[in-house]
């Protein structure tokens, strides 16, 4: 069985307009990147569906949902908020965003898949039950979790999260339901100015300084998030995988690097082996610097594929 790797055409037909750093080259640069170095051609490739009402409405409100679509513009762009819009082609990417975590979702459960990676847009980790926001409109990996615990009646479900920005729609979305562990590392200080706070039973947030670097990141993976996974013996394992803390990305600064990316990975890989058979489901969020969002990629889908 090979990783399978989902994307889709219409990801790359949203458009926020000149010079936004959440572009469509964000997606051809990773897929030339594995094509490049021949991993591509050892994954499966799906194309990933439209995600269903139904399925967006275990994470999202019918409301949130029902506006979105209807907010749509026939031409040109719609702001959403201050730094997310949408043009025509928005709300087909969106949806196939979202469809792809649950197609993703149901190859590694039926053992069609070992592991998936999902390489979508526009990301997702920020949009909350009731609210699109920073370039995010569904919650991507919420909605493939929700279908994990609703339809394959999983029971313990674990999400992690390393964007260099706090997940703070993925907090929204799962701050009390018992059966997800949310474990996510951020940068403090810097949009969306939260996470500090959000603790307690099934939340490990840990803001790290501005410039931490790798060593702090391991550390904090080491001490904080390891333990609470052990415990929580998930059955799946989903990833926000954001490579915005990258040192040569400037939107954020903790000064991670391509080894920093696959050790997390190792490391989430190794709980997986011991408490899920192995079995994560990935799914791109932040990354705006085309090449070093690339070579992370590529380190953290080798690992994935036990390639590395």
């Amino acid at each position: 069985m090979l990783t399978a790797f989902i994307t889709h055409p219409d990801c790359a037909l949203h458009d926020m307009g000149p010079h936004h750093p959440e572009c469509p080259q964000r997606l051809s640069g990773i897929r030339d990147r594995l094509l490049g170095l021949g991993l591509l051609d050892c994954m499966q490739q799906c194309d990933a569906p439209r995600a269903t009402p139904q399925q967006l409405g275990r994470a999202h409100s019918m409301a949130h949902v029902r506006a979105l679509i209807a907010a749509s513009p026939k031409e040109g762009l719609r702001s959403v908020d201050p730094d997310t819009c949408m043009n025509p082609h928005t709300i087909d990417a969106a949806l196939r965003a979202a469809g792809a975590l649950v197609l993703a979702t149901d190859m590694v459960l039926s053992g069609d898949a070992p592991s998936a990676f999902c390489c979508v847009r526009p990301p997702g980790h920020h949009a909350e039950r009731n609210a699109a926001m920073g370039f995010c409109f569904f919650n991507n990996v919420a909605v493939g979790i929700r279908h994990a615990l609703e339809v394959h009646g999983l029971e313990r479900v674990a999400l992690v999260d390393f964007d260099v920005h706090h997940g703070n729609g993925s907090v929204d979305i799962f701050r009390n339901d018992a059966r997800v562990l949310m474990c996510s590392i951020f940068e403090k200080g810097i949009y969306p100015f939260t996470g500090e706070d959000d603790s307690g039973p099934g939340m490990v947030n840990v803001g790290l300084p501005s410039r931490s670097g790798g060593a702090a990141f391991r550390d904090a993976v080491t001490r904080q998030w390891l333990p609470a996974l052990g415990a929580f013996a998930p059955q799946l394992i989903y990833i926000s995988a954001g490579f915005d803390g990258h040192r040569d990305d400037d939107m954020g600064n903790l000064g991670l690097v391509e080894a920093d990316y696959a050790w997390v990975t190792r490391q989430i890989m190794d709980v997986a082996n011991r408490h899920c058979r192995g079995r994560v489901v990935s799914c791109l969020e932040g990354g705006y610097a085309l090449d070093p969002l690339a070579r992370s990629v590529a380190a953290h889908v080798r690992v994935l594929m036990g390639a590395d």
